[in-house]
């Protein structure tokens, strides 16, 4: 039964007020009272008012939904003298519409009916069937697969500020949809940079946090995620002890700072208000900080890490590295790239088991194959934990048990396995084996998405449960018998026994048959019930009592169904430790795994780890340009790189040469596998020895900050700033033609200036590309400083890049054989030229004077058509295959002699 519609058709006479206060209208429906008030309590969001089988919106809500949604904005009914607007979304397809809303920044608040209109209507013609908010849907707090992206985690943060002298900031950050928790704590310094690294889909924070912050720090927040602002009161420390306590299985909070204390209790509180008294399945935090490498957000953006500069994932160190086979593992993946290790033991080990991995192509193509079957285990156990998981999620950890009992047969039978993969391969053991069995007993092969729809259990299973499924399917073969009685009873052949959800079973015959059935002698048999335009409708007392056999034992297998799948559900629960445990296992395995099978395809090798100060690097290449270049048949040309240095710091390369030569690349390469190796990956080199990089600065490429009045330059400075005062004597750093967005002395001297506190101040290991040659005097004066560059070749008046490093200083930039490539207007070129010349010839004075002497643009000489070398001529002409072997003589002769004349010339 459905519901009348929340508005008056007859204009109200009371004063109105906005919908998202408290205060409403003293003369309304009843069911406008309820919107109103539901509505007062759920502020900001937009609210899916449930009405039968549409969840309906109102006023701007429905404005603002009909705009992001493009559906259709209706008006009907009045509310003080002013039509409603509405529009309304079908419940069966309310998650794509959710899903819309939700990407759109949007929060949804969805309101259910909690009670059967027919139970409303016992009270009274004019009762309002009891409604409810059940959840809060935000961007943080999603837990639905269609929903969510399956191989990235979707993060709810918590920003908190303590003030007690000096002021403490901390993150605490979860998935909802895994239970996966961590905190820590921040600078303001840190903040954008913690926050890039987590990349949250909703942060949240008090009203006196984001005052307090200062703006040059909180606007690159806002720009990075959904803000949501909470009351003060959720980030009380000492309400927070007492929660986390509760809700994190006996956590103890006292291990952590008030700070972290204030954010990690504000995220429990927000995550729980959201799901409306649903138990949110959070695991222990995890402290996050110390032993990972730094990388701060201009660099990730720089280097491409996990989405190209585009928000592409395509053509991103992530996309090209991910051999993953499961969702869980791509996320872990993810992490790993965000936060690279600085322990060398631990990235050692992290090798140990990619290397035992790449070097057995057997067990890696088996347990590819068991993983691919490997369901999320984590997000089924979610949406069970907050009671909206269904038969599909027991199946799936049936699934994910059996999988890695399979996967653990395999460890087994290798003699030899790294500490690593023995520790997984034990883990995975402790997966309760008699959970999986007792799933697979109780589960049809293919169950449906909700438990209500029924049907999920396997027959034989519960025997009461088969009764009752048997009676249901005796009482239809009944009706089916006694459709062929009372037709040949009444004679009308076409007589038909059906269902429908408003009128049950029924009897139905022609309309030309209608009057025999009810005039004698089948007056006192058959019931009238519905007339249309062909047909009548019949019912008999034997029909009726049928049905409700019928019903009864449907409804009795319902119920008990739903007992079967509320006791497996807690089985599951009970276990959720160990799976969790496993479900960890898992992915560690598909990340490892993966990184071998990445090793083995594209020839990475093992790189050296240690606590050293070495950078050297043979062979290398740059991950993602390599797999660009073979798709297109084409080979990467391979560079060596050493910045190793000793107690005084590291190297210092100047790199010099054209653009398009190959600079950046080979700067983004170095730093790519730095990142690589300390994630626990093999590198695309042919060896490598990289002694722990704590912190990689990159400074590449050129853009401005129009929306917050920053020009090119002094983003390039403000980037060059935070790695002057950041980087350490263990930091890698790669820059990039810096000074060049200001006038050339000033900008040679910032360069100057920069690269000798690399070296003097931070003495870390660097690359400088540069197009100020008068940096390469610097190895004259810093001892750990050399030249290196770009090579190239000339061709009959063309650039031909050869992407090799080389030591020593480049001779020119090539800058009009690059404009020429770019396709510069053949006069622009020349007259380039021209100037180039002069500029080059000055001894002294301003350039303004030289250029003085130049002739006007407008007034050049014609460009002077260049003569073509005969010997050229002559070899277009030749086609080898059709030489005989005196022609080939002859044409030998003929090419001297075009040598020698052009020579005379």
């Amino acid at each position: 039964m459905t519901e009348q519609a929340p508005y008056d058709p007859e204009p109200q006479s009371a004063e109105t007020g906005n919908p998202d206060q408290k205060a409403r209208p003293a003369a309304m429906t009843p069911m406008m009272a309820q919107y109103f008030e539901i509505k007062a309590v759920n502020p900001g969001f937009l609210l899916f008012y449930r009405m039968g089988d549409f969840y309906e919106l109102f006023f701007e809500d429905a404005e603002i939904a009909s705009a992001a949604l493009g559906i259709v904005l209706t008006k009907r009914g009045k509310h003080l003298e002013d039509d409603i607007p509405m529009c309304g979304v079908p419940v069966h397809a309310a998650q794509d519409y959710l899903k819309k809303l939700i990407a759109l920044g949007h929060r949804v608040a969805i309101c259910e009916q909690m009670e059967d209109p027919a139970e409303a209507k016992k009270r009274g013609s004019k009762s309002v069937v009891k409604r409810d908010v059940v959840r809060l849907v935000t961007p943080g707090t999603l837990t639905e697969d269609d929903l969510l992206p399956a191989r990235a985690n979707n993060f709810l943060a918590s920003l908190a500020m303590i003030r007690h002298g000096e002021t403490d900031l901390a993150l605490a950050w979860a998935d909802i949809s895994t239970g996966e928790t961590w905190v820590t704590t921040v600078t303001s310094d840190s903040l954008a940079d913690e926050l890039a690294r987590i990349n949250p889909s909703e942060l949240v924070l008090s009203a006196a946090t984001e005052e307090a912050l200062p703006a040059e720090v909180f606007n690159p927040i806002r720009e990075t995620a959904h803000l949501t602002r909470i009351d003060n009161a959720a980030f009380d420390s000492e309400q927070a002890a007492k929660r986390l306590g509760e809700a994190l299985n006996g956590f103890d909070p006292s291990i952590l700072s008030r700070a972290a204390r204030s954010a990690l209790g504000a995220l429990v509180a927000y995550a729980a208000e959201t799901q409306k008294g649903s138990p949110v399945a959070l695991r222990q935090p995890q402290t996050s900080g110390d032993g990972l490498m730094a990388i701060d957000a201009a660099t990730r953006v720089s280097l491409e890490i996990l989405a190209t500069n585009r928000g592409e994932a395509k053509g991103a160190l992530r996309h090209a590295i991910d051999r993953t086979v499961t969702a869980a593992g791509a996320r872990l993946l993810a992490r790993r790239l965000s936060a690279p290790l600085t322990d060398a033991t631990a990235i050692n080990a992290r090798l140990d088991m990619v290397e035992a991995a790449t070097a057995n192509a057997i067990l890696r193509a088996r347990i590819t194959q068991d993983l691919r079957a490997a369901p999320d285990i984590t997000r089924a156990l979610t949406r069970l934990a907050l009671d909206r998981g269904g038969p599909r999620d027991l199946q799936a950890i049936g699934a994910a048990i059996m999988g890695a009992r399979q996967l653990v047969q395999h460890l087994a039978g290798e003699s030899e396995l790294p500490d690593g993969l023995t520790a997984i391969s034990d883990r995975l053991e402790q997966t309760p084996k008699e959970l999986a069995d007792e799933l697979a007993r109780a589960l049809v092969d293919e169950p449906p998405l909700l438990a209500r729809d029924g049907g999920f259990v396997a027959e034989t299973y519960d025997p009461a449960l088969d009764r009752e499924r048997a009676l249901a399917t005796e009482s239809r073969s009944v009706i089916a018998q006694l459709q062929a009685r009372l037709s040949a009873e009444t004679g009308i052949k076409s007589m038909k026994i059906k269902h429908n959800n408003v009128l049950g079973y029924f009897i139905e015959v022609p309309a030309a048959h209608g009057d025999k059935l009810t005039g004698d002698p089948f007056a006192g048999t058959f019931i009238h019930r519905q007339s249309l335009a062909n047909a009548m409708r019949f019912t008999t007392a034997e029909l009726a009592d049928l049905e409700g056999q019928i019903a009864r034992a449907h409804d009795a297998a319902r119920e008990i169904e739903s007992e079967i799948f509320t006791r497996l559900r807690d089985q599951v629960l009970a276990e959720t430790e160990s799976l969790r445990t496993a479900a960890d296992a898992l992915s560690e395995l598909d990340v490892t795994i993966g990184l071998a099978t990445l090793a083995a395809e594209q020839g990475y090798c093992r790189p050296l780890i240690d606590n050293s100060l070495a950078f050297a690097v043979t062979g290398g290449r740059h991950p993602v340009v390599e797999q660009t270049l073979a798709a297109n048949n084409e080979s990467f040309v391979v560079n060596d790189c050493d910045l190793g240095g000793d107690e005084t710091g590291g190297q210092l390369w100047i790199v010099t040469g054209p653009n398009m030569g190959g600079k950046s690349t080979f700067l983004r390469q170095n730093a790519l596998i730095a990142i690589l190796a300390q994630a626990g990956s093999f590198v695309p080199a042919d060896e490598a020895h990289i002694g722990i990089v704590d912190r990689v600065f990159s400074r590449v490429g050129a853009s401005d900050d129009i929306a917050h009045g920053r020009s090119t330059f002094m983003v390039e400075m403000v980037e060059t700033a935070a790695i002057l005062n950041r980087a350490t004597k263990r930091s890698l750093v790669i820059l990039d033609e810096i000074g060049r967005g200001t006038a050339t002395f000033d900008g040679l001297s910032i360069a100057w200036a920069t690269a000798e506190a690399l070296h003097e101040t931070n003495c870390c290991r660097a690359l400088f590309a540069t197009h100020f040659h008068e940096l390469t005097a610097l190895s004259q004066k810093l001892d750990r400083t050399t030249n290196h560059t770009m090579k190239v070749r000339e061709w009959d008046g063309d650039v031909v890049f050869l992407h090799e490093v080389a030591e020593g200083a480049a001779d020119r930039s090539y800058g009009i054989q690059v404009a020429r490539l770019a396709g510069l207007p053949e006069p622009v070129l020349d007259r380039a030229r021209d100037v180039l010349f002069k500029l080059e010839q000055q001894q002294a004075g301003s350039p303004g004077a030289v250029l003085d002497d130049l002739p006007l643009f407008s007034h050049r000489p014609a460009p002077v058509t260049k003569k073509r070398d005969p010997v050229h001529i002559l070899l277009d002409d030749v086609r080898p295959d059709d030489l005989t072997p005196g022609r080939a003589i002859d044409l030998i002769y003929e090419l001297k002699k075009a040598r020698d004349a052009n020579r005379d010339d």
